[in-house]
């Protein structure tokens, strides 16, 4: 069993205000405002999840507040974050954060980017065709932005895989031409001194083939899995109900998921509930439980044999997708609970 993997976690940025979503939402909105006014919609629907108060509905500009997610991922055997990052033509959303992290070389704790390049939407209140923000490409932008990129690859503690800065993009299937914005990439950063990348895709919603066909190195799988959910489960006597998984029967179809016939890393989730965004209209993996996602995480650590010493990586979904119902973060249901098992799964707990 390998005890040499890393563990990385995908990082929402979304819990501080910023003038686009006071315009968009309402003035002070966060995260936290879809949170908080969440039901249940069936029975033994756990609804809100409320933090506990070890972080408390916190605001990321709070330095402190970073050092403390920080701590608890190194205690429990988390290894590096994945912060989302915007980018739409030069300009980035919820940048604010990242850029403090950047600056101030604190927490001193491993990350990587990840390109969230989707146009943004007024998915969270129904209107999902009404576009706030385009996503727009071209050769210039791709040139501008691994340029941007390259301050945060030149940070030492930025993830790298055989010393090449590691680089997510999670739908690469919208760029229109994939292989020659990676080309550009790959190009300027030899240009720039940045040496040689290590992209990889996500494989989120329907993205799906092998990665090298697009320009990048490797897939990231990416938890749920739309394309193996298992039968939809009926949670609910008056008609109006959320979509209903299983969350083991999800784990189970994960565990036996036949091995890519390219270079994919594994991915597992605490668990995923998006009423807070979605209502009556959410999905949730019903059933998720801190023990059910140790069995998970310590499958995919049997199983997964990393590709070369560097090429050793696990990416859990997801830190602190609260507005998902899919956190590592202590809450008030759980406590520690999740991250425990976590440390426990991945051979790191500490008594």
């Amino acid at each position: 069993m390998p005890d040499d993997l890393r563990y990385l976690a995908f990082y929402l940025p979304q819990f501080h205000p910023i003038p686009e979503n006071d315009e968009w939402w309402g003035e002070g909105f966060t995260e936290w405002s879809n949170v908080v006014r969440a039901v249940p919609s069936f029975p033994g629907h756990h609804q809100p999840h409320a933090p506990e108060r070890v972080l408390g509905y916190y605001d990321l500009r709070d330095p402190g507040i970073r050092e403390l997610q920080a701590q608890l991922a190194r205690d429990h055997g988390i290894d590096g974050f994945v912060y989302y990052h915007y980018w739409f033509a030069g300009r980035r959303l919820l940048e604010q954060p990242f850029n403090e992290v950047l600056a101030s070389g604190k927490p001193d704790f491993p990350f990587c980017l990840c390109w969230a390049n989707e146009s943004w939407t007024r998915t969270w209140d129904g209107l999902g065709n009404t576009v706030l923000v385009e996503q727009t490409y071209g050769d210039d932008d791709d040139r501008a932005h691994i340029h941007w990129l390259g301050g945060a690859f030149a940070d030492p503690r930025y993830i790298r895989v055989g010393g090449r800065p590691l680089f997510l993009v999670y739908l690469a299937s919208s760029l229109p031409d994939p292989r020659r914005t990676t080309d550009i990439w790959r190009d300027e950063a030899r240009r720039a001194g940045l040496g040689e990348l290590y992209l990889c895709r996500v494989e989120a919603v329907s993205d799906r083939g092998d990665p090298t066909a697009l320009g990048f190195d490797a897939s990231v799988e990416f938890q749920p899995d739309w394309l193996r959910t298992g039968p939809r489960l009926s949670m609910s006597s008056d008609g109006v109900e959320p979509t209903v998984y299983s969350y083991p029967v999800t784990a189970e179809l994960a565990r036996t998921n036949a091995p890519a016939p390219y270079k994919r890393y594994r991915g597992v989730m605490p668990g995923w509930d998006n009423s807070p965004r979605r209502g009556r209209a959410a999905t949730v993996f019903a059933g998720s439980a801190p023990e059910r996602y140790k069995r998970w995480l310590a499958s995919v650590r049997a199983e997964f044999r990393p590709y070369s010493p560097d090429e050793n990586l696990v990416f859990i979904n997801a830190w602190n997708e609260w507005g998902e119902g899919n956190h590592m973060e202590p809450d008030e249901r759980w406590g520690r609970a999740y991250l425990e098992a976590h440390a426990k799964a991945a051979g790191r707990w500490k008594e």
